[in-house]
């Protein structure tokens, strides 16, 4: 029985075991993760009523915890998101093996043949709010990639991720590979995180995956590397040459098609040429779909909106609610992104090559679109089976963070006696 009130040799053990773990896995066969995964997807089918029972538990404490509907909604569990679930790890376990993969080879004139091939990173660690679907996203992408994975969920999700978490030690048992190489923190205490952040010897990288408040926490005190995955603070920019039919089905599918997820659009920027021709129907749409328009200027004369305050741009509601400004052109969206975005996911509607062009090289969003909405900003929509998160810094991965993601790379170097004059 480990021993819950000595966080820091918790911690330690759980460290050590995981290292132990990565150092298995670094010599585990494609076949053998790919075994594990489906294993436990086929888990979590089967025992999906108890997930759905945990999940209760959870829906209860976050009630009476206060939590938002957005943020209940991230939440909660139901056989369709289950389903979803299972098909995020089979979709994980049917990716193509990064590990070994060669990136880049050539040889040099001294004779010498050179490859750059993925490794795995080592042992990740994982520090996720109420979303309970990333323990088994995290804990399949850092598998598929040969690393051990310690996932600390939230306080929120503690039983659903559970619940999970076992079904994914089920399939590495079946397939031969040792457990500890996804090892969940078996409690709520935040002295957990803090020892995590500190761990140097163990854990190779963290990879937070919340809200401002978490991020920022790790950033300030960790002392292993990270992955941030900071706000999605998500602008869409109608330019003047839209198509109407076009712009306002992405621009109600970016905000209202899941409010509480990092993709949802935050701010829309509408060109005032735009809204010249075809006046306020873009506001009159989300309106009609219950969303809170907080905006300024011109467009407080559309019924129903309300005046933004300072900071209702750039701040993510991760609710039905938006903050909407009408902007003289390309120049002031883009200075307007620059200003008040998080460098996460930003889109143009555009019918204007050159326009379209001008966004991607100006701005430095993780992912940037064009005429389409923000919600695909999702590793499974890239083709990477799941992701860990959105990472929005500049090192080593960018964007969804998917299994190839969760790599390195070392370099294999082979010679015939070949030695340095």
């Amino acid at each position: 029985m480990k021993d819950l009130d000595n966080i820091p040799a918790l911690m330690a053990d759980i460290g050590a075991r995981a290292k132990a773990a990565s150092a298995q896995l670094a010599e585990a066969s494609a076949e053998r993760k790919h075994a594990a995964l489906i294993g436990a997807a086929e888990a979590v089918w089967k025992n999906r009523q108890a997930i759905i029972d945990a999940n209760a538990e959870d829906l209860v404490f976050g009630e009476e915890k206060g939590l938002s509907a957005a943020m209940m909604d991230r939440l909660m569990l139901d056989e369709a998101r289950i389903r979803g679930i299972v098909d995020a790890l089979r979709a994980v376990a049917e990716q193509p093996d990064p590990v070994g993969a060669v990136m880049d080879e050539w040889t040099q004139p001294t004779g010498l043949n050179i490859r750059r091939v993925r490794t795995p990173l080592g042992v990740i660690g994982v520090i996720y709010e109420s979303r309970p679907n990333v323990t088994a996203d995290a804990g399949a992408l850092c598998l598929k990639a040969g690393n051990a994975v310690i996932l600390r969920g939230g306080s929120e999700s503690f039983h659903s991720s559970r619940a999970i978490h076992a079904c994914l030690q089920q399939g590495l048992r079946e397939a031969g590979l040792p457990e500890d190489a996804v090892q969940l923190v078996p409690t709520r205490d935040r002295v957990a995180v803090q020892e995590m952040l500190t761990m140097t010897d163990t854990i190779d990288v963290i990879v937070p995956r919340g809200g401002k408040g978490l991020v920022g926490l790790v950033q300030r005190e960790a002392r292993v590397p990270v992955f941030a995955h900071l706000e999605g603070i998500c602008h869409i920019y109608v330019g003047k040459t839209a198509v109407k039919d076009m712009a306002e089905a992405i621009v109600i599918n970016a905000k209202t098609r899941r409010t509480g997820i990092c993709g949802a659009m935050e701010c829309l920027l509408i060109d005032w040429q735009y809204y010249t021709e075809h006046g306020p129907h873009l506001v009159q749409a989300l309106l009609d779909k219950g969303v809170e328009v907080r905006t300024t200027g011109k467009l407080l004369e559309v019924d129903g909106t309300v005046e933004a305050a300072a900071d209702d741009f750039g701040r993510e509601f991760l609710d039905m609610i938006i903050a909407v400004k009408l902007v003289d052109g390309l120049d002031e969206a883009v200075d307007h992104i620059r200003t008040y975005g998080s460098n996460h996911t930003d889109a143009i509607i555009s019918e204007d090559p050159a326009a379209v062009q001008s966004f991607f090289n100006r701005l430095d969003s993780a992912i940037l679109m064009h005429n389409a909405s923000t919600q695909f900003a999702d590793g499974g929509e890239f083709g990477m089976g799941g992701e860990i998160g959105i990472a929005t810094g500049k090192m080593h991965a960018r964007g969804p963070v998917g299994a190839a993601q969760l790599t390195s790379f070392k370099y294999l170097v082979e010679g015939n006696g070949a030695t340095r004059s």
